[in-house]
């Protein structure tokens, strides 16, 4: 589970606490045999990227505390950051490896060896990636740039992802790949934290929407409910009217 308590950094600073995580929600938690996918939207620079930074321990936060796994972000031990998965702002891969280098060396870095490395061919297939397996990732299209980092941010079967834009770059079939690789995930027992502007798509799949604006949770939306884009809009320009009304 990733817990933020009352988190600030910079200009993001999230108005109460929340939590992500198998039978997460705010106040007091409840367990559930599956995971869940928990979504964070809002408009270009409302702090998304950053958020999902303090929740990785990238960024100290200037006050409050990111929990993972029942950890401090900031001080968690190898063990804790071996069961998380992420994918932040852009995908990462070392130009002059192959694929399946690329894939194989995140495996290694999250503790995989022996029979365990069979993950890798498998995340290979299961991403499209076969063909280009042993290209080097620089050759590779945007598009499959990104499949690399989400194969290899899943690589080890995490019991917590993050993914910041995992759509990014990716043709309407990838979206909906992406779509599918969520709930999968969140059926196999991990809990998700996502972002994306496609509010469509993370209806389809989120149990629970977090609105962020101007660096602040400003409200939830019910993945259930119609119109969500016009029900977001709504939200940020009743925040914009309040903090003008105290400005």
């Amino acid at each position: 589970m990733m817990v933020l308590d009352d988190l600030s950094a910079g200009h993001t600073q999230p108005s109460s606490s929340f939590r992500c995580g198998k039978g997460g929600r705010r106040g007091r938690s409840r367990r559930r045999g599956r995971g869940g996918v928990h979504a964070v939207v809002g408009l270009n620079g409302a702090g998304k990227t950053t958020l999902m930074r303090l929740l990785l321990g990238m960024l100290r936060p200037d006050s409050g505390r990111a929990t993972v796994l029942g950890h401090d972000a900031r001080q968690a031990p190898h063990h804790v950051w071996s069961a998380v998965g992420h994918l932040i702002e852009t995908s990462f891969a070392y130009p002059e490896l192959t694929v399946r280098e690329n894939v194989t060396s995140t495996a290694l870095l999250h503790g995989l060896t022996g029979s365990g490395l069979d993950a890798v061919d498998e995340v290979i297939e299961t991403f499209e990636l076969g063909h280009w397996s042993d290209r080097r990732a620089s050759t590779l299209s945007l598009g499959n740039q990104q499949r690399l980092g989400l194969a290899s941010a899943l690589v080890h079967r995490p019991s917590m992802v993050v993914l910041d834009e995992p759509a990014n770059a990716l043709d309407p079939a990838g979206v909906v790949f992406v779509r599918d690789l969520l709930t999968d995930c969140a059926g196999g027992g991990s809990a998700v934290f996502v972002s994306s502007h496609h509010l469509d798509q993370l209806a389809r799949v989120a149990q629970r929407i977090t609105v962020l604006h101007r660096g602040r949770i400003v409200g939830a939306l019910d993945p259930g409910d119609s119109d969500l884009e016009q029900r977001f809009f709504n939200m940020v320009h009743r925040h914009d009217l309040s903090t003008e009304a105290w400005g």
